[in-house]
Formats: C-alpha cells, structure tokens, sequence
C-alpha cells in the first residue's frame, strides 16, 4: 500500500453507497508512521464489494500516526487522530483528499475517536492521559476548537498506572456518551450538550479488577452492549439505560481463545443484530457470537483463523457482506465474506499487505 500523495487529479470517483454493491468502493487503512516498518500515511484502496477483493491506490501523507479514522454520517469528511505526545485530531475531505486542518486534542496518545449522530461533534479519546475530547464540526467537515476535555479520575486497576481512555463512542439513541477507560476498569457515561459541546457525567460502571475494558459496541437495539476486556481475556454483556445512561456490566464470558496469551481487541455487531464478531491478538482469531434474547446473550459458536498476526481491529463493509480485520504485526488486512444466515466467515483471497495496518475503514 505505498506509493506517494495522491492528488485531486488521480483521485477515483466513488459512486455514492445505495446499501448495494456497485464497483469498487473505498478503503482507508490506519498505521503507525513514527514507528519501524510502519506506513507513511493514510492508505488508500478500494474493494471490490462482490468479491471482496483489494487494490491499492497510494498513500495521503501529511498526517502522523493516523491509529483510527472514523468518517462523518454524511460521508464527505475523514477523521483520522494522531496519535503521539502531543495528541491531534486531523480533518481530510474526501472529494479531493484535502487535509483541512489539525487540532490539538489536550492530551497524549489518542488511540479512538467517532463521530457525533448529529455530525457537528468530534469525540476522542486520549489513551496516555486518560481524557476525552470534544471537537466542533463545521458545514465544510472541519474542526473547531475544543469545546471541552474531561480527564478520568480514579484509582488505576491491577497493574496499571492511571487512567486510559480507550474509546468514546455514543449510544444508538443519541442521548449519552460513552468513554472505556482501560486504566481504571471503567465505563463512564456522559451527557452531551449539542449546543455548547461540553460534556456532564451521569453514571459509572466498574468491571472486575483488572479487567481492563478496551472495546464497546452497542446492539442495534439499543439495550444491550458487549465489552471486550483486553487484559483478563473476557468479554461481557452490559445492560444499557437509555434514560439515565446507566450502563450494568454482566458476568465474564469467554472469547474462545483460552490457550496462551491472548487480548481481545474490539466488537462487531451485524447490522440485523444476529452475531457478533471479537478480534482476537494472540490467539489471532476472530470469534464468532449467536446473538439471543433480543440482545442480551451471546452465545459463542467457534472461532476463525485471522490468517494475520495481532487483528487490532475490524470493521464490516456498509452492505454488512464483508469483514475486514487490520493485522497490527503481519502488516495485512484479511477480509472474509460473511454469510448473512449463520455468520460464519469465508477468507476473500489472500490477505492484502499493508504496513502496521491497525485500521481498516471501508465505505
């Protein structure tokens, strides 16, 4: 996936996302560019939504460590953060891939970062500092300055130093935010003011000691969620309140990799809400979940090579057809076909080679 800067003028058109495949659709890959063997950029690829195939299509240079990327609801912004000392959060249209700008996010080692269901707030997540940030979006898709930065508190797990924000995502309803604090075997919950982007906590939940909860996804019900504890190899299933936010973590359960050293990375759900997906680094699977009672059970059905090393994180194309996972040490994206009646995974190919792929975005 090298290659240089890749200018309006060689920059594909991309038809718009009608749910249904119609030729190759983009992908956008997260790496490490400060590290050895790392990237230059932000990849860029398209997919074939039929076959699942990937084709490169160089690299967007001018932004460092892009760890995540996330895209706006309307599908013109991407946001990637940059994730070092000093912590940033960049805006690039997608039109014409122009960089329209950084902005500090107060802290260090941003690792997460989502978009807002309105499309005007940018939230992030600073996993050295523990804190989480607020950023305005404007029409054009960039950012403001910070609204608000809120640092976690409390007395770090087993083994840990501090707090580490892991992710801040927002619950399906819209009503709350939510912040996975690694360091502290957290989950906080936050309301958003959508008019002054500050943000006000409403409740706490704690895992087990030394959990170390990294990963949240929300069943499109709305009432349920699934936690990936990456550092006692768990994962749980959380009763969520849309009213008051209050989230009830569950009992521990298994991530199907039981044999040696293993940390679950970060959650799926299908689109219908019938299986979920968790990446495993170590074990360097993918597990495969039954989704029962409406979304209050998971059921472990077995789990699938990754045919990749260290799948630090997975993403399902918008049609729901295709799963990409980012192999973090192997340096590839494996993509598998999802067969949309028992969730089972097919590998699509051979996997495609990408520096530290530690994201993979398809739209």
């Amino acid at each position: 996936a090298g290659g240089s800067a890749t200018g309006p003028a060689t920059a594909p058109a991309f038809p718009e996302s009608t749910g249904q495949p119609s030729g190759p659709r983009p992908l956008y890959l997260g790496t490490y560019t400060s590290a050895e063997g790392g990237g230059t950029g932000i990849g860029l690829a398209v997919y074939d939504p039929a076959t699942g195939a990937v084709t490169g299509r160089g690299t967007l240079t001018g932004v460092t460590d892009p760890s995540y990327l996330a895209v706006h609801p309307d599908g013109r912004t991407l946001y990637a953060v940059c994730e070092g000392q000093d912590g940033k959060v960049t805006a690039i249209r997608l039109a014409d891939r122009r960089i329209l700008g950084a902005r500090s996010t107060g802290g260090a080692g941003p690792c997460h970062l989502s978009v807002h269901p309105t499309g005007r707030w940018l939230l992030s997540a600073n996993y050295t500092s523990g804190s989480v940030a607020v950023h305005p979006i404007d029409d054009s898709g960039a950012l403001g300055e910070r609204t608000d930065l809120v640092t976690h508190s409390g007395p770090p797990g087993p083994g840990q130093q501090g707090p580490h924000a892991h992710q801040v995502v927002t619950s399906p309803d819209g009503g709350h935010v939510l912040a996975v604090d690694l360091g502290t075997d957290t989950v906080h919950t936050y309301r958003l003011d959508t008019r002054t982007g500050r943000l006000t906590e409403v409740a706490r939940a704690r895992t087990r000691p030394g959990a170390g909860p990294r990963h949240l996804t929300f069943h499109p019900g709305g009432r349920f969620a699934y936690l990936a504890n990456e550092v006692d190899n768990t994962i749980a299933v959380c009763a969520y309140a849309p009213d008051t936010g209050r989230l009830t973590i569950g009992e521990p359960q298994s991530t199907g990799a039981e044999e040696g050293t293993n940390f679950p990375a970060q959650f799926l759900v299908t689109g219908d809400g019938r299986f979920a997906y968790l990446a495993n680094r170590g074990h360097n699977s993918l597990a495969r979940y039954a989704v029962e009672a409406d979304g209050a059970r998971l059921r472990l059905l077995g789990t699938t090579p990754v045919a990749g090393d260290f799948p630090r994180q997975i993403a399902l194309s918008p049609d729901g057809g295709l799963l990409f996972a980012a192999n973090q040490r192997s340096g590839t994206v494996s993509v598998f076909r999802v067969d949309r009646a028992s969730g089972a995974l097919r590998r699509a190919g051979e996997p495609y080679a990408s520096p530290l792929a530690v994201c993979a975005l398809p739209l």
